[in-house]
């Protein structure tokens, strides 16, 4: 059986001035040429959907003083169509901004393009429930989860995402969700939207619940939410990619923290390299291969967060690297 190549991209903003341009140019254009072929050599993409896509709802109250709002127009399924996009999670702090008719359009949208939702339902049964894809010859599972915020939770009448508090301990419905996904794949993903924005390295409590997710089943842990990407780390059970950065959006842009720059990541289960990045650079509302002096920033910034995590980082290329436990 063939190593498939799993494709995972953080953060998919589609919304505000990224929605404005998709009335202007065709939805492949949010991604150049050379990011669409690195994601089609992939067997599945998974990425995390930042906004729902609606042309319905009003911003949400359920939270005083929220101050960004995130909603795509329909059109937006054709940017994730377009790179290939094989599993949007919306597990996140964005999925609801619109209200349960825009959560739900956008699971009617993400259907009938043939993208599996994952993170959000019409109830928290739905919510919490993973998903299976055929991922070249292996079957391949993903869960995701979000940390916050608690207002968007899911309940058993009610349209939302599947929340967890992370803090304290891994909420035993994740573990029994990772170990009915591991009867059912042989690859099975964890894919948490934790902590708080604009972070360099992952909290004490998030490295705890990557052991705790290993342990239940996943054989990769691969989050998001801080728009920085943070180190990688091995652990016993797999890959810990704690945060992926972002993949295209419209924010405006830290000069230190660089949140224009991100990953690609590919993973090669069982293969040589098994992980492999490649560095991604934000343009305002298009998104392109890191090149320059941004490439060697991304292999700069990789080698210490890496190496803090006990792995190693070689380049291979101006914008990829390979990824080796320490």
């Amino acid at each position: 059986m063939s190593t498939p190549t799993i494709g995972l991209l953080g953060d998919v903003m589609l919304g505000r001035i990224v929605g404005d341009r998709l009335s202007q140019v065709e939805p492949a254009e949010l991604w150049s040429d050379e990011v669409r072929k690195a994601l089609a050599e992939c067997d599945a993409v998974i990425c995390n959907l930042e906004c729902s896509i609606s042309d319905r709802g009003e911003r949400t109250r359920l939270i005083p003083g929220k101050p960004f709002f995130f909603r795509a127009p329909p059109t937006a399924v054709h940017a994730l169509l377009a790179a290939g996009i094989s599993v949007a999670g919306l597990a996140n702090n964005h999925a609801l901004d619109f209200g349960p008719e825009a959560l739900t359009d956008t699971l009617g949208h993400l259907r009938r393009a043939e993208i599996e939702a994952v993170g959000a339902g019409a109830d928290e049964a739905g919510a919490r429930s993973g998903v299976v894809i055929q991922a070249g010859e292996r079957r391949l599972g993903v869960l995701a989860v979000s940390d916050h915020p608690r207002e968007y939770a899911a309940t058993s009448s009610s349209p939302g995402i599947a929340y967890a508090s992370l803090s304290r301990r891994t909420p035993d419905w994740i573990a029994d969700e990772l170990g009915r996904l591991r009867q059912r794949a042989e690859l099975v993903v964890a894919f948490p939207h934790w902590g708080p924005n604009m972070t360099v390295r992952p909290a004490r409590e998030q490295r705890a619940r990557a052991g705790d997710f290993l342990a239940a089943g996943a054989d990769l842990v691969a989050g998001h939410s801080a728009h920085v990407f943070h180190g990688i780390e091995y652990r016993d059970g797999g890959p810990v990619l704690y945060d992926l950065g972002g993949a295209v959006d419209d924010y405006a842009v830290d000069p230190e923290l660089r949140n224009d720059l991100g990953i690609l990541a590919l993973w090669r289960p069982a293969g040589t390299p098994e992980l492999e990045l490649v560095a991604l650079k934000l343009e305002f509302c298009h998104t392109e291969l890191a090149r320059g002096a941004d490439a060697d920033w991304v292999h700069t910034r990789l080698e210490h967060a890496c190496r803090d995590l006990g792995s190693r980082v070689e380049r291979t290329g101006e914008q990829r690297y390979v990824l080796q436990a320490g």
